[in-house]
């Protein structure tokens, strides 16, 4: 090559393009219809870092007591929990509960309920964190009623994945 120092600068330019590229990635966007409670469709473009949060339980409501029926309250109650600690797990992040795309939601059947899930439990709790005026997005969801989680008093497990530009 007749200039060294011009494939240098050139290669320079190159890597300084591309890292401009991914350093303002496009925005993730959440496709809502209007009045719905769960997006329709969520779209992270390239340059955009995907975070996938493991599934989380309630908490118990007195720390000692593990093992009673109530131990962790009702569905509505420990998805309040499991969304309390996914908004403080994201702030670890630098994520917020507006940054999530996608939720896998696992429900028990309550036996106060005849062995049915509590859909709405869960839904008057997700409305506390999504789809507020402080918090407008939401994110895409899949809801299922399973057989059981690791402790027979469990009736919710979520799982969520959230992405943010870098």
């Amino acid at each position: 090559m007749a200039n060294p120092s011009a494939f240098r600068l050139s290669l320079a330019g190159i890597a300084a393009a591309l890292l401009s590229t991914t350093a303002h990635a496009a925005p993730v966007e959440h496709k809502q219809t209007p009045g719905a409670m769960i997006a329709s469709a969520a779209v992270v473009p390239p340059g955009n870092t995907l975070y996938f949060l493991s599934g989380a339980t309630g908490s118990p409501i007195d720390p000692k007591d593990m093992e009673s029926p109530d131990a962790f309250g009702d569905t509505e109650a420990q998805a309040l929990s499991i969304f309390t600690k996914m908004k403080a797990q994201l702030a670890d992040l630098g994520l917020t509960m507006g940054d999530v795309v996608k939720l896998t939601v696992f429900l028990v059947g309550d036996p106060k309920l005849g062995g049915k899930m509590d859909r709405d439990g869960m839904t008057r709790a997700y409305k506390k964190f999504f789809g507020t005026a402080d918090q407008p997005n939401l994110p895409t969801r899949s809801a299922f009623q399973i057989a059981g989680l690791a402790r027979p008093q469990q009736l919710i497990e979520i799982e969520a994945i959230a992405a943010k530009g870098n």
